[in-house]
């Protein structure tokens, strides 16, 4: 058992404990964030003489060759070793002897895992704000071309008011550029660096904080050292962003999961992003988009996880905390692969544009303009709402749209009726006569969707 700690025991943890406390099958994740963190660590111990320059560059040459070994397949990392930081600093002292036993001067386990933890997420915010990205991309491209893609808008998953398939997804953009600014501000306010906080009261060595921390990107060193080492809240906050994305996700995919079925037909899933069943073959399953509404509560179940651990804690660290780190994981993993997949999904999707328009129309999503007309030639408002409500009643009847009526029959209901109500209630004037920023008409999108250009310009700049 490799362990860093021995001299104060007379006899082995018992092997059972042993297997219980090791975090090596976990934490050996964090394996380039260790090797990072040491050696920013030995070079602000050289430069503050309390390393000689050739033990510092000894030390950096060990840690340089187990990264190159590990990533090459000559060394692995074993379970026989506690943890990922015993695993690096056992095999440095193999290669280099006692000038390996230095690496730890000044340093702590408590302030080696926060800052290897910190590195990794820090790490990770960047890489899903990538995947936003790609997606955000696929997004304001299929609003460009389906600005006048008519289809029905819902509330209460009842067809409400017309509008376009643009701004539908338009809603998912501001969604998904929210979890984007969400990741940037989890990213400024975690930038700082844990590292010489040692066990919590920090340490009687001449360390150099702020030259570590900008050895490795952070805007400076944390102001307290209990807790840089019992601080988690970064972790916190960014499964609470990466739950937020998985709610975003699941929403849209259950929207997905509608419009892929008979009864709606609006989109048509790419053969790859589908499944089949193993007795119908008529079927065709939009798999992806329910394993990521599915997967959703497993994301949500990893922020639950870390709060309840952190919940009852006193300062500074203690051992419950090691607990953050497998749910944290695989959180991260499971984001990444849905937002992969389902960006995959999407920008390979048919949309039905006659389908959805059809729907439009049979679903009396006009009705509030038809009203609009009445109350403009004088009805009041109240008379107005009773009298469309009747003739939609006459629709349901015929089984039509009200643009399927005559004028007569129009007339009939109300004398008001005349050919003009035709246009005025007609899908394309119903959406772009809204043209206030943020509504389905043509020129107000076009002026989001050059908002969301430099948006995504910024993004990449």
């Amino acid at each position: 058992m490799a362990q860093l700690w021995g001299g104060r025991f007379t006899k082995e943890t018992d092997k059972l404990v042993y297997q219980f406390n090791a975090s090596i099958s976990f934490d050996k994740r964090l394996f380039e964030q260790d090797i990072e963190g040491s050696i920013a660590h030995v070079v602000m111990l050289e430069k503050q003489g309390i390393l000689t320059c050739e033990e510092k560059d000894a030390i950096v040459k060990g840690l340089t060759s187990i990264r190159k070994d590990v990533e090459e397949g000559n060394l692995t990392i074993a379970d026989q070793y506690e943890d990922v930081h015993s695993f690096v600093e056992a095999n440095l002292i193999d290669r280099i002897g006692d000038a390996g036993k230095k690496l730890h001067t000044g340093r702590s386990r408590n302030d080696q895992v926060a800052l290897d933890m910190k590195l990794y997420v820090r790490a990770e915010v960047l890489n899903v704000s990538e995947n936003l990205k790609e997606l955000l991309a696929t997004l304001l491209s299929i609003m460009e071309n389906h600005l006048t893609t008519y289809m029905p808008g819902f509330t209460h998953l009842q067809k409400a008011q017309p509008t376009t398939l643009a701004h539908h997804m338009g809603a998912y953009f501001e969604m998904f550029k929210r979890d984007v600014l969400r990741l940037q501000d989890i990213y400024k306010r975690m930038n700082y660096c844990p590292l010489g906080a040692g066990a919590f009261a920090g340490t009687t060595y001449p360390l150099d904080r702020a030259y570590t921390a900008s050895l490795m990107g952070f805007e400076g060193p944390t102001l307290n050292s209990m807790d840089s080492v019992a601080d988690r809240d970064y972790v916190i906050e960014f499964l609470a962003a990466l739950s937020t994305i998985m709610m975003h996700l699941s929403r849209f995919s259950e929207e997905i999961i509608i419009w892929n079925s008979n009864e709606y037909r609006f989109v048509e899933i790419d053969d790859g992003f589908s499944t089949g069943s193993s007795i119908m073959p008529q079927k065709k399953n939009p798999d992806i988009a329910e394993l990521v509404r599915g997967k959703t509560g497993r994301v949500y179940g990893a922020l639950m996880s870390i709060l309840t651990t952190m919940k009852g804690i006193p300062l500074a660290y203690n051992k419950d905390m090691q607990e953050d780190k497998e749910v944290t994981f695989d959180a991260i993993e499971t984001v990444k692969k849905c937002l992969v997949l389902f960006d995959g999904m999407l920008s390979t999707m048919k949309f039905n544009r006659n389908i959805m328009e059809e729907s439009a129309m049979k679903g009396f999503t006009n009705a509030t303009d038809a009203a609009d007309y009445l109350v403009n030639k004088g009805v009041p408002f109240r008379d107005a709402h009773g009298i469309i409500g009747q003739l939609v009643l006459y629709c349901i009847k015929k089984n039509c749209s009200i643009d399927e009526l005559s004028i007569e029959e129009l007339k009939a209901i109300s004398p008001v009726f005349d050919v003009d109500v035709y246009d005025v209630i007609s899908l394309k004037t119903c959406v772009e006569k809204r043209l206030t920023i943020g509504a389905p008409g043509q020129d107000a999108m076009e002026e989001v969707i050059k908002i969301n250009k430099r948006f995504l310009e910024q993004l990449h700049a």
